[in-house]
């Protein structure tokens, strides 16, 4: 049975198994590859997307569990016109990668900060950052984070 959910903003039925992670719904299925697999135990963090706004594993979240979610990806950051989030932005002023596998997730787990915390200390950033990075990026990680919280009261102040 297909299971339905917005992703990006745009309506999709998935195929695949109820017990299919949405991970590789999202790769397979709708060719959404910034989303990356990288253990499958929900431990490192690089498949991160947004459910109905929360940071959630995807490799570890069966698709019968996103039916009727709204679900945002890496690739769903960009404004319609195709401006960079802030934090994307605040992630290439502040050359944060370095192999850059895992950056998606950790991009996602920042955002999903900033919406709840908006101008987070050193300890909230550290508490709230569990990816995992194997190039040890975690000062530029919190850098671009906090460049992102005046990049994004800007963009805020300007949508409204």
């Amino acid at each position: 049975m297909p299971i339905e959910a917005t992703v990006n903003g745009r309506t999709v039925r998935f195929a695949g198994e109820s017990d299919t992670p949405l991970l590789w719904a999202l790769r397979e299925e709708l060719g959404l590859t910034g989303t990356k697999f990288g253990c499958g135990v929900a431990a490192c963090g690089a498949c991160t997307v947004h459910v109905d706004g929360a940071p959630v594993r995807s490799c570890s979240l069966p698709l019968a569990a996103a039916a009727g979610t709204v679900i945002t990806t890496i690739e769903g950051l960009k404004s319609a016109d195709g401006q960079l989030h802030p934090v994307q932005q605040a992630w290439i002023d502040q050359q944060v990668p370095q192999c850059g596998y895992c950056q998606s997730g950790q991009i996602m787990a920042a955002v999903a900060l900033l919406q709840q915390t908006p101008q987070p200390s050193d300890e909230a950033i550290d508490a709230a950052m569990t990816n995992l990075c194997r190039c040890g990026t975690y000062p530029r990680i919190r850098a671009a984070i906090h460049a992102a919280t005046g990049q994004a009261a800007d963009a805020a102040a300007g949508a409204a």
